[in-house]
């Protein structure tokens, strides 16, 4: 199974869709429970007779499978945040209340990461790509950071200051209000960074290499 953002530390992970999921398997281990346990309670709150609809078992517990030391297929399940909240409602005490609030700020940094990517994606493909394979767990800043200072370099000015400039709606992409010279620059800016992000990590010193190349051959002004 492909995610957008694969599994980190906590079991936080993020679907093909761009929403923010949490293994049950990492749930257990955190609150210190037995996994089957976990599976019991969810077997429990998602069952005919519990009053959840249909609807929102099916959207917020996803069933799923892995593989134990032994090579067995055993059962597990991908919870969103309502469904997380939902399992983790009656889990008490203070260990409990500590990972409850460790999940829910984790929740807004991957809900937090999924936008940046999706947004930087819809601008900058090949950059995307490239950052997820260097950071085994992006953060919102490795995209944002990126595509900010390809716009910054070309535009003057970040992408939500041109939306705030130009009276762009949130989340829509500003391409088509592009000129041909912009686009056509960004995109090379965007082929030439993709390699750097391998060979020249250092941020600053991408940003020098990339500002130079729009001056000197794509014809840019300061």
């Amino acid at each position: 199974m492909k995610f957008l953002i694969p599994q980190d530390e906590y079991g936080m992970l993020a679907s093909q869709q761009g929403i923010a999921l949490v293994d049950s398997l990492f749930v257990a281990e955190t609150f210190g429970k037995r996994h089957s346990h976990v599976l019991r309670d969810i077997a429990r709150i998602t069952g005919p007779k519990s009053g959840l609809s249909e609807e929102f078992t099916q959207f917020n517990f996803e069933p799923s499978t892995y593989r134990d030391t032994t090579g067995r297929k055993l059962p597990r399940y991908l919870m969103t945040r309502d469904g997380f909240t939902m399992l983790v409602m009656g889990y008490t005490g203070p260990r409990a209340m500590h990972f409850k609030e460790l999940y829910i700020q984790r929740f807004n940094e991957m809900e937090q990461c999924i936008q940046s990517l999706l947004s930087a994606r819809q601008e900058f493909p090949m950059l995307t790509d490239m950052i997820c394979r260097l950071h085994e767990n992006p953060k919102p800043y490795h995209f944002s950071n990126e595509c900010d200072m390809l716009n910054r370099i070309v535009l003057g000015m970040s992408a939500k200051q041109f939306r705030l400039a130009n009276g762009i709606e949130k989340g829509q992409s500003i391409r088509p209000y592009l000129t041909a010279q912009q686009i056509y620059a960004l995109d090379r800016l965007q082929h030439l960074d993709y390699g750097l992000l391998y060979s020249c990590p250092d941020f600053q010193q991408r940003k020098q290499l990339l500002t130079s190349y729009y001056l000197t051959e794509l014809g840019g002004t300061e």
